[in-house]
């Protein structure tokens, strides 16, 4: 993905996560216990700030080349996405909780995007 599409991705999913934080707050609210309820914030909370993260990304790799640190942040960013916050809405609006055994991988994606997007700032030509 050039950088653009980066930024794209990630302002597309910041609007997700305030579609999904309106809904936990009128939709879900009421119907779930207060810990699935606490999940579900917990993955638009979680969403938005990473979403973030990849509008950054976008913007880190509008270097002069994008490494492939810039690329791998962003692919991490994005899957920890999928996998953490997947995780905890599927689990809150489910109560199945096999969807929690995806969360951990997410959590590390998040943390492997912040250390290649660390490496990508580090080494950009801005």
């Amino acid at each position: 993905m050039d950088s653009r599409a980066w930024i794209v991705c990630g302002a597309l999913l910041a609007g997700l996560a305030v579609a999904a934080s309106a809904y936990g707050a009128h939709g879900v609210k009421g119907s779930v216990d207060a810990q699935r309820l606490d999940d579900y914030e917990t993955a638009a909370r979680n969403q938005m700030i990473h979403a973030i993260a990849m509008i950054l990304v976008g913007l880190v790799g509008r270097g002069a080349k994008p490494t492939r640190a810039v690329h791998f942040a962003g692919a991490a960013f994005l899957l920890g996405i999928l996998l953490f916050c997947g995780g905890l809405y599927g689990f809150a609006l489910s109560n199945n909780r096999s969807l929690l055994s995806v969360a951990p991988a997410g959590g590390i994606s998040f943390m492997v995007g912040c250390v290649a997007l660390a490496i990508a700032g580090w080494r950009a030509r801005v």
